[in-house]
């Protein structure tokens, strides 16, 4: 089992920034992909990005290129999602994942284990 925990949510104007965290605790895998995704009020959860375990590939939703940076802490088992520029259409729950399987990393179908999620609300 993996434990997924995020903090640093919260609420924030438009064009400022906050910086998301996920510390995963338990068991440890070669091969691990993290990512986050978001999901706002009546509608889809949405990939926003994702980063190799090694940090040699990162990904990202083309809504968020340019804004968003993942990147990750090897020694501290946490990944980090900062996000500038922000705007009122990036408010979401924003759910850190943890996947062991194969398959793009953009799909849910590639992540095994789910963060209860964090609250991001930019207002106009």
């Amino acid at each position: 089992q993996v434990q997924l925990v995020e903090s640093g949510g919260g609420l924030v104007q438009a064009g400022g920034s906050l910086r998301l965290s996920c510390a995963a605790s338990g068991r440890a895998f070669s091969r691990v992909v993290m990512g986050w995704f978001r999901q706002a009020p009546g509608k889809e959860r949405d990939f926003v990005a994702a980063i190799t375990w090694s940090g040699r590939s990162t990904y990202y939703a083309d809504s968020v290129k340019g804004r968003f940076t993942i990147s990750r802490d090897n020694a501290k088992n946490t990944v980090y999602l900062e996000m500038n520029s922000l705007k009122p259409e990036d408010t979401a729950v924003y759910c850190c994942t943890y996947g062991t399987g194969t398959g793009s990393a953009s799909s849910a179908d590639r992540y095994d284990y789910w963060g209860q999620g964090t609250q991001v609300t930019v207002s106009s």
